[in-house]
């Protein structure tokens, strides 16, 4: 333990790193958001559960050195990234189909139905686990946080602190923009913000597809 320790100068710039990244709006924060606006706080808070999952499938595999196996199978990373940019563009679609409909905002009893556990659970990992750049953001934590020579503890030390921190935030978001304020501001700006998340996912998922990496 005392070992690991001894690299929390080195594991600091790391942590830092992953904060700027996890506040930063992306995919994932804009789905938090707009199924927290849209069904609810528990709707939010499911979503931001599988996005969690996807982070942490991302975290580990980098630790793992899934990057190796990335760089020397050139193919699966590039089919990764189309299968990532062609869900983000279906994101879009759905988006962009609920700006169509009524301006009026239906009542819990009447609609939206909000999604299953499962199916807002398998969207945030989804959305996570197809995006290419999770891993690079990870790879990067790790390497700044990990320099040469250091035990895997360190890497452990790193991926256990990041993601409480990420699973904090993610649920945060999900809590913040389900409050009756946040519903308000929906309801007089729905036709907008769905709008905005549609033009966002259709600008994400084509410059993920169109992205050289």
């Amino acid at each position: 333990m005392h070992d690991t320790l001894a690299y929390l100068p080195q594991i600091l710039p790391a942590y830092i790193a992953y904060i700027v990244a996890v506040v930063s709006p992306g995919p994932a924060i804009m789905a938090i958001i707009g199924t927290s606006m849209t069904h609810g706080r528990k709707a939010g808070m499911t979503l931001a559960l599988g996005i969690f999952g996807g982070s942490l499938t991302w975290a580990i595999a980098a630790a793992a050195g899934l990057a190796t196996l990335l760089q020397t199978y050139a193919m699966a990373l590039e089919l990764l990234k189309i299968f990532g940019g062609l869900y983000l563009l279906y994101l879009a679609y759905k988006a962009f189909r609920a700006v169509r409909t009524s301006g009026e905002l239906p009542t819990a009893a009447e609609g939206p139905k909000t999604p299953s556990f499962k199916s807002l659970v398998l969207r945030g990992y989804g959305i996570h686990v197809t995006n290419p750049k999770a891993i690079f953001a990870w790879l990067a934590i790790i390497a700044l946080g990990m320099p040469q020579g250091a035990p895997a503890s360190v890497a452990v030390l790193i991926v256990a602190v990041c993601c409480a921190t990420g699973f904090l935030a993610f649920m945060g978001y999900a809590i913040l923009f389900s409050t009756s304020h946040a519903l308000k501001v929906y309801r007089n700006a729905r036709r907008w913000i769905e709008g905005a998340m549609a033009g966002f996912y259709c600008f994400a998922g084509i410059k993920l597809l169109t992205s050289n990496m």
